[in-house]
């Protein structure tokens, strides 16, 4: 009896342990990830009952060295603060989640005073400082998490056309394409538009599928500042879709999900870290309402309305490890974008580059990137900027950027960033613009 006891004993330990460790594997280390750290374990007593709570910062300054407009400086802040509510813990609603996301941008015009870009300088500047609600919607997963649907204000640059290996570059076409950005008003950052999100994942998740749509003017352009949701008569609609295939993500399955990224557990965090990247996809874009053309006019001399669409394609991979230590690689990537060029300034873009994580043994969370970014200007842009203002426009507007992200620590890095770009806003005879600058960014 006594050794029967010994045996149950031992197995409810083990088991216990087993259920500990398992438990302490899918929380993320808030102590040694965030700046603020997990008083009292607060922070990780909310996690597990289904609440995730996060705030970054990051301050960028940059200063225009040569070209463009004329030479200057700005710094430009962003505060993002998250929650993620898993309600299968909180409500009992098996699948469902939600999210809240707000962001408060502060600092301007580095772009607009000093370089004169069609495609911008730094992806966390705003035309307009303001505090916003960038995310807030509900999702409902279905047969085994296959399938999705999201509703809410939701911007479509936090899943649709991303590249993740990209994404340390500081330089806006990395994000969504330029020639989307400069359409009537897509739901990007920093002003989301309501909407619906359905998605599809294979049940291995290397192949999926997901479209949305959305009102086709976020916000209230009269009142660029705070979170506004209105339908008015003359928005229309935005839709987008986009198939791709993940190989490098078979049999994976990670739980919470969410369309912009949380602190990661220790599960994904090695995951994210040892696998590298891969993705291969395609995408379209359409907005319903037509718009005015900006060259071709009918018989009374008013402008043609016709409807914006435009699309792309991206891939990236992992190519080859870098010495023997696991999670240093590099990783290519590539982007065509198009539209249709007739109410838009740019007809396409294409991005090239390359990202090296662990360049050196010693410090395996640093990243380096090259990128090159070509953004060609629409022709009838380029004929209504000479027949309207006798402008002479180059064909192509081209970025180059080189940045290296240090990881001083788990929750504090420093960015050196060096930019050139030609032909800046188009300008055939602009000067080439060459800039320096810095970004920090916390993880609190």
């Amino acid at each position: 009896m006594r050794f029967m006891r010994s045996i149950t004993c031992a197995v409810v330990l083990a088991a216990t342990a087993a259920a500990h460790a398992a438990d302490e594997e899918s929380t993320p280390d808030y102590a040694r990830n965030t700046a603020i750290g997990d008083p009292g374990g607060q922070r990780t007593a909310l996690f597990k009952q289904g609440l995730s709570v996060e705030a970054g910062y990051k301050l960028d300054y940059l200063r225009n060295l040569a070209g463009g407009i004329g030479h200057g400086s700005a710094s430009i802040g962003n505060l993002d603060l998250k929650l993620r509510a898993d309600l299968d813990h909180l409500l009992g609603l098996p699948g469902a989640s939600a999210y809240l996301h707000v962001l408060d941008n502060r600092g301007t015009g580095i772009n607009a005073r000093h370089l004169g870009s069609l495609m911008g300088v730094s992806n966390i500047e705003v035309t307009v400082p303001t505090t916003r609600i960038f995310h807030a919607w509900v999702q409902q997963t279905y047969m085994e998490e296959q399938w999705s649907l999201l509703a809410g204000l939701y911007p479509i640059d936090s899943e649709f056309s991303v590249m993740e290996s990209a994404s340390v570059l500081l330089h806006p076409a990395y994000g969504p394409p330029a020639d989307l950005v400069l359409t009537r008003g897509p739901s990007i950052f920093n002003n989301s538009a309501f909407g619906l999100r359905l998605k599809w994942q294979a049940p291995d998740r290397t192949l999926y599928a997901m479209s949305a749509i959305l009102d086709g003017i976020p916000g209230d352009p009269q009142q660029p500042k705070g979170t506004h949701i209105r339908f008015d008569k003359g928005d229309g609609s935005f839709a987008i879709a986009e198939v791709g295939w993940t190989p490098i993500e078979y049999g994976h399955v990670f739980e919470p999900t969410g369309p912009t990224r949380m602190l990661q557990t220790p599960e994904l965090r090695a995951h994210e870290k040892y696998e590298g990247h891969g993705k291969y996809a395609a995408g379209l874009w359409r907005y319903s309402n037509k718009v005015a053309d900006q060259l071709q006019t009918d018989g009374a001399g008013n402008p043609l309305k016709k409807p914006s669409w435009g699309g792309y394609l991206l891939g990236e991979r992992s190519l080859f490890g870098i010495g023997t230590e696991p999670g240093r690689y590099l990783t290519g990537f590539a982007r065509y974008a198009f539209t249709d060029g007739d109410s838009t300034p740019l007809s396409a873009q294409l991005n090239l580059g390359v990202s090296v994580r662990g360049l050196f043994a010693a410090r395996t969370d640093d990243i380096l990137a090259l990128a090159w970014t070509e953004a060609r200007l629409a022709a009838k842009f380029r004929a209504a900027q000479w027949r309207d203002h006798g402008n002479i426009t180059a064909r192509n507007e081209t970025a180059l950027e080189l940045t290296y992200r240090a990881a001083l620590t788990p929750w504090l890095s420093i960015q050196p960033n060096l930019q050139w770009i030609r032909h800046p806003g188009g300008d055939a005879d602009a000067q080439n613009a060459r800039i320096a600058g810095v970004r920090l960014e916390i993880l609190l």
